[in-house]
């Protein structure tokens, strides 16, 4: 069978790729196009577009660039019409992708969507539009089966991937020697984010309080499809080290952590590192989604939990100040250090034990088989 795969980002670049990986394995015929990143290319895809030309972060970030997503999708679908794939499977990277959904659906093919759209979060109305224009959902947050049910609309809940890949991982015994890092200073990983704008509004801030940890080095978790202009200005500092695409080795060896928002948040709860969630944007960005956002937490660890285990400092709480008072909680406070791992261990026991790309392809095969059959 033909895929056609759309992800807009890092993260989705890599739980793709594992997809593709188990795709081609349940189909050995499979012919498999799309836009993504190196990964998804390595896993097997004809690459269309490089993810890395559409990582647009916040609302005026997005509308600033509207002429060039909109440029973006028009070659995507064109794209799609020419391939003529079986499925198009669509991975997070909402605004983007269901418009993708929407003109596959008119066209008659089948659309499948992998890693749900946050609409839990804000315009939960959209879910009616994702009825209409999705054939298959297959979400990754244990909460999600629930949310979909209270509008009629059955998903399949598939198991997490970053719990996945963080069991996988296999740590590297030389981590230190082989990143030049001091043998005799525990380490504060710092996760600044994968997108432009979040080092440029983040990565300053969150290094600024290091003269109050000077017993301590913090490592950067930098990210290689970037300009490395973006991290070694803050080089000078000997107590700061820049490390590249190294995050899940850096985790398995940090006493704490400062993250941005986002899936860091959860690999670093997996991990079972103790961390202070931060996060900032732009400020008409931040008054849009102080209207709009429905749920009470901003990080996937206090959302799976569904209570406060992780402190979460946003935008004007974003401050070295109160960094500082956060970050001695999660180093020296055994009390708290106690309650915050066993909310990590809540937050396990509810995403499960899955293999999650293999599931999803099974399901995706099987859905495709029993459709072809109809037809």
């Amino acid at each position: 069978m033909k895929y056609y795969i759309v992800a807009g980002e890092r993260s989705g670049d890599l739980h793709a790729a594992n997809l593709i990986r188990q795709l081609r394995q349940k189909d050995p015929e499979a012919e498999i196009r799309g836009w993504g990143g190196d990964m998804m290319q390595e896993a097997g895809m004809e690459l269309v577009h490089h993810y890395s030309e559409m990582a647009f972060m916040g609302f005026a970030e997005v509308f600033k660039s509207l002429g060039k997503i909109l440029g973006f999708l028009k070659e995507c679908k064109a794209d799609i019409k020419a391939y003529r794939p079986d499925v198009v499977i669509l991975v997070d990277y909402a605004g983007f992708n269901m418009r993708i959904a929407r003109f596959a659906k008119a066209r008659g093919l089948k659309v499948y969507y992998y890693i749900s759209p946050k609409i839990w979060a804000w315009n939960q109305g959209r879910v009616h539009k994702i009825k209409k224009v999705v054939d298959r959902m297959f979400v990754i947050m244990p909460f999600e089966e629930d949310f979909y049910a209270r509008f009629d609309y059955s998903v399949d809940y598939v198991g997490n991937p970053v719990n996945d890949a963080v069991t996988d991982h296999v740590r590297t015994a030389d981590f230190r020697t082989k990143n030049k890092l001091y043998n005799n200073k525990p380490i504060i990983a710092i996760l600044p984010g994968s997108r432009r704008q979040e080092i440029e509004s983040m990565l300053h801030v969150m290094l600024s309080v290091l003269p109050s940890f000077r017993d301590y080095q913090f490592v950067v978790a930098g990210v290689s499809n970037l300009p490395k202009s973006h991290y070694e200005q803050y080089n000078k500092d000997p107590n700061i080290k820049i490390i590249y695409d190294q995050a899940y080795d850096l985790l398995a060896h940090a006493q704490a952590a400062l993250v941005t928002s986002g899936t860091a948040t959860l690999e670093t709860a997996l991990f079972g590192v103790p961390q202070v969630v931060c996060y900032k944007t732009s400020p008409i960005s931040y008054t849009i989604a102080k209207m709009v956002i429905k749920v009470p937490y901003i990080s996937l660890v206090n959302l799976i939990a569904d209570k406060p285990v992780v402190t979460e400092l946003i935008q004007d709480d974003f401050t070295p100040k109160k960094i500082i008072a956060e970050l001695k909680q999660v180093l020296f406070d055994r009390h708290f250090i106690k309650k915050q791992q066993e909310g990590y261990a809540l937050v396990r026991e509810k995403i499960g034990t899955f293999r999650t790309a293999e599931r999803a392809a099974d399901l995706m095969v099987n859905y495709l088989g029993q459709d072809m059959a109809r037809s």
